[in-house]
């Protein structure tokens, strides 16, 4: 591994049997992991960019075994830096990321995941062992997973959140009812089948877990469907790149009224993308879809047809994945990718499953913790 600097300093690049990569000094300097600069327990920054001189430069920069000595000016200051962290964390790429982009962590699928769906048995999961960690992987993967054999009594939802996160109260309390309801303020409290859909849109955050638990299962019909919203849209823009864009760029307005001083409404668009282009969110929602008003007149036409086969591409059986929760059974779902589904079910027997929502951050925070502790193992 060799380096070269600009004439100036600002500039260092480390060149390998693969290729060159640069790094800006003001970058390497702002990123430094020594006790100085971050906390060694918590690995936040102790200083702000005001700390650091605008006219920071590289004076000298070797490489020793697997770490980068890096001297600035005008501190005089030399520090290291691991060549894994820099090869991690890396900015120097060819060309813009195409339009619609996933991470390497996350997994498009359809109906061929049928035969393979993530799955997790409740008391093995409570061990928080390798079993733990490998459905959490598969959720933050796929961005759905079931839960089995789990105990059958009211509130056992919780437990399940306990496992990752924290709940999010909403204006239906910690958690919400699923069964038939005379009268109900939801279609949901119905034996009506749903269209695939994502919860909340109307919301701004979006709660972005749910989670559905089983109490009782005996109503024939009421089967749970799941489509990758992700694949969804990626598979409208391969078909019609234009419908993809117009999706993406205009705005869709969402709302929901349906109880005594409540009046929940957002404006997203219904395939949400990074600045960069990163696929980051999808909603969709047919019963809570408000006037669209954020379109121009000269694109409307475009924008309700691409709606229009958006929502047959969520509908076709090839994307879906189907399954029925037997009572102390569950499944997590993320709220901002993955839509739900229900079968109609009819009025013999019962069914009751109880819902809350959860953060997503507090899955992806219990993943990279066990990830960190795992590396740190085999160190």
């Amino acid at each position: 591994m060799q380096t070269t600097l600009s004439q100036d300093g600002a500039v260092l690049t480390l060149h390998s049997e693969d290729g060159s990569t640069r790094f800006h000094a003001i970058w390497l300097r702002d990123n430094a992991q020594d006790p100085e600069t971050r906390a060694p327990g918590n690995g936040q920054r102790l200083i702000a960019l005001r700390d650091i001189s605008a006219d920071t430069r590289i004076v000298a920069a070797v490489v020793e075994g697997d770490t980068l000595n890096v001297t600035f000016a005008p501190e005089q200051k030399t520090i290291g830096y691991s060549l894994g962290w820099l090869d991690a964390h890396k900015y120097d790429v060819s060309g813009p990321p195409v339009r619609g982009w996933l991470p390497d962590e996350v997994t498009p699928w359809n109906s061929s995941l049928q035969e393979d769906v993530p799955a997790g048995n409740y008391p093995m999961l409570t061990r928080r062992g390798a079993a733990f960690q490998d459905w959490i992987e598969q959720v933050a993967r796929y961005g759905f997973g079931k839960i089995e054999g789990g105990p059958v009594e009211e509130g056992a939802l919780f437990k399940v959140v306990d496992l990752f996160g924290y709940v999010r109260e909403t204006n239906y309390g910690k958690l919400f009812e699923v069964r038939t309801e005379v009268n109900p303020t939801n279609l949901a409290y119905t034996g009506l089948g749903l269209q695939a859909h994502t919860d909340n849109p109307y919301r701004d955050p979006v709660p972005t877990i749910q989670v559905l638990y089983c109490l009782e299962s005996s109503a024939a019909g009421g089967e749970n469907m799941v489509v990758d919203g992700f694949a969804c849209a990626r598979r409208l823009q391969q078909e019609n790149p234009d419908y993809f864009d117009v999706l993406a760029d205009h705005c869709a307005r969402f709302e929901y009224a349906g109880e005594d001083g409540v009046c929940l409404t957002s404006r997203r668009p219904l395939i949400d993308l990074a600045p960069d282009g990163e696929l980051i969110g999808v909603r969709f929602n047919n019963r809570s879809l408000a006037a669209v008003t954020d379109v121009p007149f000269d694109r409307m036409d475009l924008w309700y047809a691409a709606y229009r086969r958006f929502g047959e591409i969520i509908d076709d059986p090839a994307m879906e994945v189907v399954f029925r929760l037997d009572p102390g059974e569950a499944f997590v779902v993320d709220n901002t990718r993955v839509l739900h589904a229900r079968k109609a079910y009819s009025g013999a027997g019962k069914r009751w499953l109880q819902g809350c929502y959860a953060d997503k951050d507090g899955l992806r925070s219990t993943r990279d913790a066990l990830r960190r502790k795992s590396l740190e193992a085999a160190e």
